[in-house]
């Protein structure tokens, strides 16, 4: 029993291992974007391209998750997919023009989304009933490592140069990537079976109105995720604030997410109907984005501490609530990847959109309405996500 209580602790430790790097390579960017303008001449659309790329291909490839999971097996596509980000993220020590970055970019997408689209099944396998509370610490070290790059970043231009700034990522995910291997090698494993490529899953869900529904939710709020992680800091510097400000105003945000996160991770089996939660910390998103509509200088600190909150507990949330569908691990790992396939896609374009918006009003006050319109479409959206209506993904 001691050894098996251990063995889940040091898988444990990896997932979050693997957690903490898949999004120093977006968040790193954002505190950045002036400077990377400068250096390359890159319009604001091509610099919401930065983040807009790894987001996309993190969609597409979750939505080839069974295939992935059949020619890779867990073990070896989470493995391939952060040895892919170690590698993109110390490319951009060189890789300095526009083509490379957006080459990197590319890269470090493919590498997040294997380890994306594979994780959310192995930790339904593993963890059984426990799988929500890990699924919430897996979500919360997301947002911790968005957090510690996004706060350091200009820090670290300041002292080594922007390219610098965005390399020094290889090194934890050259930690984590052992980290993983050894956690899941054969000898650590009372089943070694588990780790064998993911059964197929009887059905598809294309046809699933449910699924649809799931999947726009998990999309229009990581769009929001993904538009404040890429376009926060060039707001408040455009204002008047210097990178370094901005950058640690972002990082604010992001640990107020990974608090956000840890509440959930603690109290989510307090609500079996997720609608409570989710109403709430949807309202909590809609004030932060209004406070950066209506004031975003005097009430800088509030929309940051309202939108990490917000979003924070909406993206563990959006997953749990997905697996909370089905039972069986194979199944729920395929509707997760559906879910957050078609979720990145759609949340791939809040960055862009931005982009494009302040390329024609100079501002970017037009993509805060935009993302606030969507955050009314969510709250609309939840109240149909009682327990009883879970049935309606075997529809």
């Amino acid at each position: 029993m001691h050894r098996v209580r251990c063995q889940r602790w040091v898988l444990g430790a990896a997932v979050v291992g693997l957690a903490l790097n898949l999004r120093p390579a977006l968040a790193a960017i954002g505190p950045l974007l002036d400077s990377i303008e400068a250096a390359t001449g890159l319009s604001h659309t091509g610099l919401g391209l930065l983040t807009t790329w790894p987001v996309l291909v993190m969609g597409l490839c979750a939505l080839g998750g069974r295939q992935l999971a059949g020619w890779l097996g867990e073990r070896g596509g989470v493995g391939l997919g952060m040895a892919l980000v170690c590698t993109a993220s110390a490319a951009r020590l060189g890789a300095t023009g526009r083509h490379g970055l957006l080459l990197t970019a590319l890269a470090a997408g493919v590498g997040i989304a294997l380890v994306q689209t594979l994780l959310p099944a192995f930790i339904k396998r593993r963890f059984g009933a426990n799988a929500g509370a890990l699924i919430a610490l897996y979500t919360t070290g997301i947002m911790a490592g968005a957090a510690i790059a996004a706060a350091s970043a200009a820090g670290l231009s300041a002292r080594w140069g922007w390219p610098a700034a965005l390399a020094v990522w290889a090194l934890p995910a050259l930690f984590a990537l052992p980290l993983w291997l050894w956690a899941t090698r054969a000898a650590a494993l009372p089943a070694p079976a588990a780790f064998a490529a993911a059964p197929a899953p009887r059905r598809s869900f294309r046809r699933n109105l449910r699924a649809w529904e799931l999947m726009a939710f998990f999309g229009i709020g990581t769009g929001a995720y993904t538009l404040v992680l890429a376009w926060l800091p060039p707001f408040y510097t455009s204002l008047g604030w210097s990178p370094s400000a901005a950058g640690l105003l972002l990082g604010g945000l992001t640990l107020t997410e990974v608090a956000a996160g840890l509440a959930v991770s603690a109290w989510i089996g307090r609500f079996p109907d997720r609608r409570g939660p989710l109403l709430a910390v949807l309202a909590l998103l809609i004030a932060g984005l209004a406070c950066l509509i209506a004031a975003p200088a005097s009430l800088a600190l509030p929309a940051c501490l309202l939108l990490g909150a917000g979003i924070g507990a909406l993206f563990p949330l959006s997953l749990i609530v997905t697996l909370d569908h089905i039972d069986d691990p194979a199944e729920a790992g395929a509707l997760a990847a559906f879910v957050q396939g078609g979720g990145y896609v759609i949340a791939s374009l809040m960055p862009l959109l931005a982009g494009m918006l302040r390329d024609r009003f100079s501002d970017l006050v037009e993509a805060w309405i935009a993302m606030l319109a969507g955050a009314v479409l969510l709250l609309m959206l939840c109240l149909r996500f009682s327990p009883a209506s879970y049935r309606r993904i075997d529809r």
